[in-house]
């Protein structure tokens, strides 16, 4: 059995009280005063996240610009230095290997950040399509450490509590620089529909901040429970959910972040075919005029009590206040306001189909 893992912020978690729970080969905390607690905090001031299990891998070398265009959907050719773009890299059959953020530090520099339970699929990915490619691709997932800033306040938090300045930083963007003696790089990106920063480092570095924050009491430790009900309300996707090798961002409905007028890259045929003539199935919201909550893998079911499509992800909103979901359906039964069903264990719960988006962003513009 594989050992699991441990940020580096591990003893502060279990100190702080911290639920753990394994998460993508992590021992990672789930919650620490309770998730609708943690939730509203970023909803309304200021919450920080560990998230030092994501991966980073760096490729770097006279053809980094062509090799990434050709295992990324997204197209990085024309974006300056400092630019971050979403995306996923597919599999010949258009699936989805992983969903990621590309960092372009230079022309010929970038830096790919996965998520935690591929690190090791992506890299043998990765590695294994840059045959031909005059790159060099370094692993740095276990050197280096990662916080998530964010809520309203968390510009404030950062300047006032850390001292990075980062009034200047504009929405997927970054800088790289120095502080206390450690080089660390700060992006503005987020994944919970809040204004936020991410700040990658070294452990070391990364302890030191997480210190500060908690001292500070400007910024209340969040876990991973409130970060999925955050980003599920604003409609981003969880890997292993609403994407997956099988599942193409056309079916769930990211056909934005995959640019066909890009000259080539893994999965272009399949995804020109599935914009033309349509997919069999597509992620839709869902909302329940009941209370019950729908989890993933409940079915979802037509009026005749036909199986049409499972959920993704669902919860009781918590800043909505509903009972919602996000499913994979068949595509005649994707309508909007379409009338469908969700079997709650024994029993059936009407739904209506809804856009994915519960409740509005307030990223920086």
């Amino acid at each position: 059995m594989e050992e699991i893992k441990k940020t580096c912020l591990h003893d502060r978690h279990v100190a702080q009280g911290a639920q753990m729970v394994p998460f993508g080969g992590f021992d990672m905390p789930i919650q620490y005063e309770g998730i609708v607690e943690e939730h509203n905090a970023v909803r309304n001031a200021c919450g920080v996240f560990d998230v030092s299990h994501m991966g980073e891998v760096l490729v770097t070398g006279p053809d980094a610009e062509r090799y990434v265009g050709h295992i990324f959907t997204n197209d990085i050719r024309e974006i300056p230095a400092g630019k971050i773009l979403y995306g996923m890299m597919l599999n010949e059959n258009g699936g989805t290997v992983d969903d990621l953020l590309v960092y372009k530090r230079a022309d010929n520099d970038f830096l790919l950040v996965i998520n935690a339970a591929n690190i090791d699929k992506d890299v043998a990915w990765i590695m294994k399509n840059a045959e031909g490619y005059d790159v060099e691709i370094q692993n740095l997932s276990d050197d280096l450490s990662e916080l998530a800033v964010q809520g309203p306040e968390a510009e404030a938090v950062m300047e006032q509590v850390l001292g990075i300045q980062c009034k200047e930083l504009e929405f997927y963007t970054f800088k790289e620089s120095m502080l206390d003696g450690h080089h660390i790089l700060v992006s503005r990106t987020g994944y919970t529909g809040e204004d936020g920063f991410e700040i990658y480092a070294s452990h070391e570095a990364i302890v030191a901040l997480w210190d500060a924050l908690m001292e500070s009491g400007r910024a209340k430790p969040c876990g991973l429970g409130c970060r999925d009900t955050l980003r599920f309300e604003v409609g981003l996707p969880l890997y292993g959910d609403e994407l997956a090798d099988d599942i193409s961002p056309v079916e769930a409905g990211l056909s934005m972040f995959v640019k066909l007028d890009k000259p080539e890259f893994i999965g272009k045929e399949v995804i020109e075919r599935q914009k033309a003539e349509g997919t069999a199935r597509k992620l839709v919201g869902l909302e329940l005029a009941d209370r019950a909550i729908p989890r993933h893998g409940y079915e979802v079911l037509n009026d005749a009590d036909e199986v049409v499509g499972y959920v993704t992800t669902g919860y009781r909103g918590i800043s909505v206040d509903k009972s919602i979901a996000v499913a994979l359906v068949a595509t005649p039964y994707a309508g909007k306001d379409n009338e469908l069903k969700v079997r709650i264990r024994r029993k059936t719960f009407p739904a209506r189909v809804t856009g994915k988006k519960f409740y509005k962003k307030s990223y920086k513009k």
